[in-house]
């Protein structure tokens, strides 16, 4: 892997964001920080309109103003014809669908980048698997995904933040790199793209459990040992499908994990606490209004537990209260009633 200086990378870039939520926005705006000529595609006419003309994004982001170097567009053949890289910030479900259309109009060269956190649920497949069935391969060589712990609600006002971008290309990574780091969004980058992608994707299960165990009136030892032992069953079905233990210690792993589990700016902590609190899962995601990824990623990775035989205690709990109707006080009581276990069996993928 060469991981040599890329020569003229840090000229400014026309660079198009494929989707318009609060981390789509959020990205734009720092790329247009950047000083990058920034198109963001959107399907929702009116909401072009708003972010061309008024520079904001009521829904997603309210009260920012926005950047008048981002412009919007519905037109995704003029969207993304012609443009270098292109960042996708689009839900998980919709991935696939964005990328078969996607395709006729992506540069040869182009660098592709992915910013979602969460499984394809019908092939339990990661995001970067996706991709890569539905693009070219010369282009599927050169993806690169971001991650780590990076609220967009913060990111949007130039707060401080680290990520990390994850590549199986050294020069992808590089250039990954040089496009979004500034004074306020530092980029480090990481080789593990698997588990880069199973970390971010993962630690969204958690903080639905950390939510949920501030809705039950439950104090920091419990919100300590499942952030704990969340990252231990992360890192077993990671190791088993190949990611680098050392990327579970770092932004994409413990990181962003800390994160989501400890923040209202997180959706799948506010799921959590409202189904603690004794919400029908129906009634939490109407009252959201935006995708929980952690919701689909449990029922993903449940399943894949079960394919490839790591115990996911957590997981377990947290799918059987979801799907089907189990009691968040009887889930806490059944894993605190599990048997002696040794802590460092998450070294094994196969321990509990």
């Amino acid at each position: 892997m060469d991981f040599g200086k890329v020569e003229g990378d840090v000229l400014k870039k026309n660079v198009t964001v494929i989707g318009a939520g609060s981390w789509g926005t959020a990205l734009a705006s720092v790329l247009a920080e950047n000083g990058h000529h920034v198109t963001i595609w959107v399907r929702d006419p009116k909401l072009a309109d708003q972010i061309n003309t008024k520079h904001v994004n009521e829904k997603y982001l309210p009260d920012v103003e926005l950047s008048t170097h981002i412009v919007a567009s519905t037109d995704l053949e003029s969207a993304v014809t012609g443009k270098s890289i292109v960042l996708l910030a689009v839900p998980s479900h919709a991935m696939r669908q964005i990328c078969r259309q996607l395709v006729p109009f992506l540069d040869p060269e182009v660098l592709l980048i992915h910013a979602t956190k969460g499984f394809e649920l019908e092939s339990l497949k990661r995001m970067s698997e996706v991709i890569m069935e539905e693009v070219p391969v010369a282009i599927s060589s050169r993806l690169a995904v971001l991650s780590g712990p990076s609220h967009a609600e913060e990111v949007v006002l130039r707060q401080p933040t680290t990520v990390v971008i994850a590549s199986e290309s050294g020069e992808s990574m590089l250039r990954s790199q040089d496009l979004l780091m500034n004074a306020n969004f530092r980029v480090y980058t990481n080789p593990d793209l698997v588990g880069a992608e199973i970390a971010g994707a993962l630690k969204n299960i958690i903080a639905l459990g950390a939510g949920m165990s501030d809705g039950l009136g439950y104090g920091d030892n419990a919100k300590a040992a499942l952030l704990t032992r969340g990252l231990a069953e992360i890192s077993r079905l990671g190791m088993k499908l190949g990611a680098m233990p050392p990327t579970f210690a770092g932004l994409a792993g413990v990181g962003d994990l800390i994160a989501t589990c400890t923040s209202k700016h997180s959706r799948n902590w506010r799921a959590g606490y409202l189904l603690g609190q004794g919400k029908e899962l129906d009634d939490v995601l109407e009252h959201m209004g935006m995708v929980v990824e952690g919701v689909r990623t449990t029922n993903a990775a449940f399943a894949l537990a079960r394919r490839e035989g790591v115990d996911m205690p957590i997981t377990t709990v947290l799918y059987g209260i979801l799907f089907e109707g189990k009691d968040p006080r009887q889930g806490v009581e059944e894993l605190m009633r599990r048997g002696k276990t040794f802590e460092m069996s998450y070294l094994d993928p196969n321990g509990a």
